[in-house]
């Protein structure tokens, strides 16, 4: 497997999605703004989203990947990995509609739960209605992480990344056609509210929320069939079984649980965000999901990259018993992370003010509104390097079947983070919230990397942690630059688009280019190894020749 290639693909396509997610939140914000129909909005789109990543990409994935892989190398022909995928896959529909169900008819009981217990001023008929319009997304979206995970099993990563930006271009299409609408003569006259397909709305804000809802469940069921669509062009078909709980999928089952700890802990912690976002001031929920666009940039085109590119190779150097092989593997990995991570981190730490209100503030974001999104930014950033390392690390034990071990570390990792929370958002406020999630964060990293050490499993050798210092230092400097040229762009951040891009497109290529430099002149690139990994199997290659 050439991991450079993998990566390359899975994050060029996660890049052009997060771009198109960038768009979108800038619209978003200028739409919606940061008010009690924005809170909501967010609130309703957290729910199946949370329940997705923590369920369906982080746990199932973990847990179906290495079995799957395990039924490929038992038979050329695919036919025993082909039964096995439709045996789950009978199995998990049934379960998902029952799931979804139970949910969209409790969905008054968690929204009062998340909302204080009613006190927050969010358990509103408009929250509920929204929160159960998007909630059948959940049980689409699983169905597609089924299709993505034998795509990814067969080394074909291009599909499954480039599903997500369906998701963006639908919710892109209802905010465009909410601002035709509202700048149309759609207002009922002498009225505060809307009329739109004969349905009255309270505001253009809870217009605009109703067709982002609606446009999240139609991107489920557009980005289910995508994946259909190519696991079928990849020579899988799929036939309706009645379920049956056989051995392979009660093994399935028993590693999925515990999964759901080991492989989540970035959506736990967010799941309990909700619970004390729900005990903050209006517009909290807001600043939080903007703030994390910025930090799942990063977070997502490396760390999530990463971690699905390596986990179906790291499974086959375990079952070929290759320890030297898996070693180098997640070596090279977290030099690769690391080496995008780190600068990233401190630049958006440093960088924060500009980024947020070059993108966001405008319309109905105003400046106090970016103010606090940037403070949280900053918050949140400091855990990035971690996030992208346990993305890394977590496979070391999935790819063993050892799916117990992260449940311990993420217990206690999330014990730390509700015993912060209770002590850093009486202090802090929502940058409290950030800061907690980015310290639990490194705790289950150091626990995780503790764990393989101990086994022999893997341990960071000298010239990796040279590295990494190396890399950090040449970061370092470019934060320095940083310090000194961000505050030459102000009045130009919030000025026209033109000026807007043009500001922070210097800021960027300023600090990347210095990062650059110092990075080739401290040595932080590693230029033979960056050589190696784009030569054809280059992973196998670095394994058998020692590299």
């Amino acid at each position: 497997m050439n991991l450079l290639k993998s990566t390359g693909t899975i994050a060029g396509l996660t890049m052009v999605s997060r771009i198109f997610g960038f768009l979108r939140d800038i619209i978003l914000a200028r739409v919606l703004g940061a008010g009690a129909a924005a809170d909501a909005w967010q609130l309703a789109f957290q729910l199946p989203n949370i329940f997705r990543r923590l369920f369906a990409e982080g746990a199932f994935s973990a847990a179906f990947v290495p079995l799957f892989n395990r039924k490929m190398e038992e038979d050329e022909q695919r036919s025993a990995a082909q039964n096995f995928a439709i045996d789950v896959l009978s199995v998990f529909v049934p379960i998902l509609l029952i799931f979804s169900a139970v949910m969209m008819l409790a969905m008054p009981a968690i929204i009062w739960f998340i909302d204080d217990f009613g006190e927050g001023g969010r358990t509103t008929t408009f929250t509920i209605s929204l929160a159960r319009i998007t909630f059948p997304y959940l049980a689409l979206i699983s169905v597609t992480t089924l299709f993505a995970a034998i795509l990814n099993s067969v080394s074909r990563f291009a599909a499954a990344a480039a599903a997500p930006i369906m998701l963006n271009i639908c919710m892109i299409s209802a905010l465009l056609i909410t601002m035709v609408i509202t700048d149309s003569s759609m207002a009922a006259p002498g009225e505060n509210y809307w009329i739109f397909l004969g349905m009255e709305f309270a505001s253009a804000q809870h217009l605009a929320a109703y067709l982002l809802a609606y446009s999240v469940a139609l991107a489920g069921l557009l980005q289910m069939l995508w994946l259909y669509y190519w696991a079928r062009k990849a020579g899988f078909s799929f036939a309706v079984r009645k379920p049956k709980f056989n051995a392979d999928v009660k093994e399935l089952g028993t590693l999925i649980l515990p999964a759901v700890f080991g492989a989540g802990i970035y959506q736990i912690s967010r799941f309990i965000d909700l619970f004390f976002l729900g005990r903050l001031p209006e517009g909290s929920f807001v600043y939080l999901a903007m703030a994390d666009r910025l930090n799942q940039l990063p977070l997502g085109i490396i760390g999530i990259a990463l971690g699905t590119a390596i986990l179906p190779a790291l499974s086959r150097f375990i079952a070929k018993d290759d320890q030297g092989g898996a070693q180098r593997l997640q070596s090279n990995a977290i030099e690769l992370g690391m080496l995008l991570t780190i600068p990233a981190a401190i630049a958006l730490f440093f960088a924060a003010g500009p980024l947020v209100t070059s993108f966001y503030v405008g319309g109905n974001f105003l400046a106090s509104d970016g103010v606090t999104t940037a403070n949280v930014v900053a918050a949140l950033v400091v855990g990035l390097p971690a996030y992208v390392l346990v993305k890394v690390l977590i496979p070391g034990f999935f790819a063993r079947k050892d799916t117990k071990t992260p449940v311990y570390t993420a217990a206690i990792s999330l014990f730390i983070n509700i015993a912060l929370n209770l002590l850093l958002i009486p202090i802090y406020g929502i940058v409290g919230l950030a800061l907690a999630g980015a310290i639990a964060a490194w705790s289950n990293c150091i626990m995780l990397y503790t764990m393989l050490h101990r086994r022999g499993h893997f341990h960071l050798e000298l010239t990796l942690l040279l590295r990494i210092f190396r890399i950090t230092l040449s970061a370092a400097g470019m934060a320095a630059v940083l310090i000194y040229a961000a505050p030459v762009g102000e009045g130009l951040y919030d000025g026209t688009v033109w000026q807007r891009i043009g500001s922070i497109t210097a800021l960027v290529s300023v600090g990347g280019l210095v990062y650059a430099v110092l990075a080739w002149v401290t040595g932080a690139v590693d230029r033979d190894k960056v050589t190696m990994l784009t030569k054809k199997k280059a992973a196998e290659q670095a394994a058998q020749e020692g590299q």
